[in-house]
């Protein structure tokens, strides 16, 4: 049976006092309509139809050529959305499952239900419906006195006796494909000159058609996101299932309401995670670590047993036993070998640090090539940048890097030699020697005394 996604995305969002359309506002790293992609991908083999409007050049841009786009010009309700998707769908489906661009939380396993619940039924029509105390301005479920489903009552239409209904209509439906291009045509516009999608049920129901539903067990899933306050609370939710997650297989979270764990994040079995502690992004870290308190890495590899305090971390790779902080800044390039030690307040940039290598505090290293076992004394800064060109440091394994030397590339340490405290090094050095002084010069090599 062949199924394709409809997700409705035209809305202007007003609510949320924004230029940018509410379908894009991030969430954990990614806009939230990606959530509702991602939660439909495994059950079509064609990739969704996004009915876009308000900001549609944007949303297109943002989620890429991948996705198929119908564009509904006049914001005529979600009756119209809907059929702004029929000349891209018609005679390809069986069934349509139409969701929701804003309504992140829904999971794969509540829409295989629906879908599955819809091909069994002889109906055209199977929705989402869960019951609640509080309505959340869902529309009530009508149904007549033997329990069938007639038609979906807007809250706004109400009447006393129909508020006390506790089942609620969620919104979401898997429809027969030809059914549904056909009865869209048939609907009456209501007052405000709008389309919409729920008087298809009642449609349904009076041709003598079965409506079918799902009763969807945790509303959280559920929830619309019309404002900032909804995005907060619904990125709470969602931080709350994937540290669950995380704990369920092996990791220590110590403080879950303080820590931030994107859903593309990998973390390796007993590794712990300190307070107010934030993983972004594609991160990867590996077994046995400690990351935290403090700390934001972004798109970066952590090897087994590293330990990162207080520190950030963006677009790097870290190696085995590696420690990093307190408050270090690793950016973009940065490579740490085994072994590596990164002291308080160091910064490196696009670089490489060998094998047991250590530099220590208030120090930088930037445009640099380190071999192994380098100690790099606090207070040294590489200087790659001379107005215009930024330039490579090379130091070979070995080096002793006195504090506060100053190494102006383009510039090569040769190994085993040192830098005397305070050098100023403007020329390439040769292995075993020692230099010191401003500019530095040669004072001895490492087998004299």
């Amino acid at each position: 049976m062949i199924i394709d996604v409809v997700i409705l995305a035209a809305g202007k969002g007003t609510r949320m006092v924004s230029d940018l359309p509410k379908p894009l506002h991030p969430l954990l790293g990614k806009p939230l309509i990606n959530y509702v992609i991602d939660a439909a991908a495994p059950l079509s083999e064609s990739p969704p139809v996004i009915v876009i409007g308000h900001g549609g050049e944007i949303t297109k841009e943002t989620l890429g050529d991948q996705l198929r786009y119908a564009v509904q010009d006049d914001l005529l309700g979600t009756g119209h959305a809907v059929q702004q998707a029929e000349k891209l769908l018609s005679g390809q489906s069986d069934l349509i499952l139409v969701l929701y661009g804003d309504m992140p939380l829904v999971r794969t396993q509540t829409l295989e239900n629906l879908v599955k619940t819809q091909e069994s039924n002889s109906g055209p029509l199977t929705l989402l419906t869960l019951l609640e105390d509080n309505p959340r301005g869902f529309g009530r479920i009508g149904r007549d006195p033997a329990g069938m489903i007639r038609k979906i009552v807007e809250e706004v239409d109400a009447t006393p006796e129909q508020l006390e209904i506790k089942e609620l209509n969620a919104g979401m439906y898997c429809i027969k494909a030809d059914w549904l291009w056909n009865s869209l045509r048939k609907l009456v516009p209501s007052s405000s000159g709008e389309y919409y999608l729920t008087d298809l049920v009642e449609l349904a129901a009076n041709e003598g058609h079965q409506v079918a539903s799902v009763q969807i067990e945790d509303p959280d899933e559920l929830i619309g996101v019309n404002t900032r306050i909804h995005l907060a609370e619904t990125g709470q939710i969602l931080r709350s299932r994937i540290n669950r997650e995380w704990m369920l297989a092996g990791v220590s979270i110590l403080d879950p309401s303080t820590t931030y764990i994107d859903p593309e994040v990998t973390i390796g079995q007993d590794t712990v995670i300190l307070p107010n502690t934030y993983l972004q992004k594609d991160t990867i870290i590996g077994k046995n670590c400690i990351i935290g308190p403090g700390t934001r890495i972004f798109s970066s590899q952590v090897g087994d047993g590293c330990e990162i305090e207080f520190s950030v971390v963006e677009e790097s790779r870290i190696e085995d036993r590696v420690d990093i902080g307190p408050f270090s800044h690793l950016r973009k390039g940065a490579h740490l070998g085994p072994g590596v030690h990164i002291g308080n307040f160091g910064e490196i940039k696009d670089s490489y640090l060998g094998d047991g290598s250590k530099m220590g505090h208030f120090s930088y290293v930037g445009n640099a090539r380190i071999g192994k076992d380098v100690n790099i004394g606090a207070g040294t800064i590489t200087c790659n940048y001379d107005g215009e060109n930024k330039h490579q440091t090379v130091i070979h394994d070995g080096v002793f890097i006195g504090s506060d030397s100053m190494l102006v590339a383009p510039v090569e340490i040769g190994e085993n030699s040192s830098t005397g405290a305070g050098s100023v090094v403007t020329k390439d050095v040769p292995r075993d020697t020692v230099v010191v002084g401003v500019p530095a010069r040669q004072i001895r090599k490492k087998d004299q005394k």
